[in-house]
């Protein structure tokens, strides 16, 4: 028994050795428990009994490497997810960052990490032309959306989207910033152009700073303990002087991030630097 066992293990170290090494993908960031259920999808999906069989599998079907890939960093996500959320973002946290800058260089920097298929970052974008209306052109408005997916970053980049993914935009928003194209909807191009999609790990990838906002909404909760400490630290790095600080509703601050961050809205997760 005890030597299935260390055979089993060996053989998903082995598993994740190989997603490394033909994905750069870094299975040692992320919670175990979470890791495997993943897998275990594309397991059961061809018919895999063991890690090893899947091993095997792999080394002689390129084929299933994007399908691996897809299963790891899937996301559900669509517009305006969590309305409660938004609703404070466009009534207070967006509002807050446009009056700070009524003087001087009218810059507003926002960073939506862990970003999918650009979903969180064009609702936004959308907000933000709705506060300021007439006034959007005298800002210069840059929003960034990174992830480790690059096929997540191709669609971000088209900004074409499903039915699906739009059942939350209000019908208002719908027509101003959609164009329908047969059974799809196109963001426009005003709001494409102030956002940009860019493929960056987390952990390891260069640290970004200058941003009046920090979107990092049910990302986290995959990483272990001492990276999800790491990773709040270097957000708060990320951030101007009063900047805000978005995480998702089932995630907590831990470490000393605790006591740098004021809390805005507990309740909803936004906090401030």
């Amino acid at each position: 028994m005890l030597e299935t066992i260390q055979k089993r293990d060996e053989d998903y170290e082995m598993l994740k050795i190989l997603i490394q090494k033909k994905l750069g993908f870094n299975c040692e960031q992320y919670k175990d428990s979470h890791f495997k259920r993943r897998i275990d999808v594309r397991l059961r999906a061809t018919n895999s009994k063991t890690y090893k069989d899947y091993v095997k599998l792999l080394q002689s079907n390129d084929k299933e490497y994007p399908e691996l890939m897809e299963t790891l960093t899937v996301n559900v996500t669509n517009f305006f997810r969590n309305a409660e959320v938004y609703d404070i973002v466009e009534k207070e946290v967006l509002p807050a960052i446009i009056k700070a800058k009524n003087t001087g260089l009218r810059s507003i920097r926002i960073w939506s990490a862990g970003c999918s298929i650009g979903v969180e970052a064009y609702s936004i974008a959308m907000l933000l032309h709705h506060i300021l209306g007439d006034d959007f052109k005298k800002f210069n408005i840059k929003i960034t959306g990174t992830d480790i997916d690059k096929e997540s970053l191709l669609k971000a980049q088209k900004g074409v989207y499903s039915t699906i993914e739009m059942k939350d935009v209000r019908p208002a928003f719908l027509n101003k910033y959609f164009t329908k194209e047969g059974n799809n909807y196109v963001i426009s191009d005003e709001l494409k152009n102030i956002a940009q999609f860019k493929k960056q790990d987390l952990i390891s990838g260069p640290k970004m700073n200058g941003f009046d906002a920090v979107f990092c909404r049910n990302v986290t909760i995959y990483f272990q303990k001492e990276l999800q400490e790491q990773l709040y630290m270097d957000f708060y790095n990320a951030l101007l002087k009063d900047g805000f600080f978005v995480m998702g509703k089932t995630e907590t601050l831990i470490g000393p991030s605790k006591d740098m961050y004021k809390a805005y809205n507990s309740k909803e997760r936004i906090y401030q630097k």
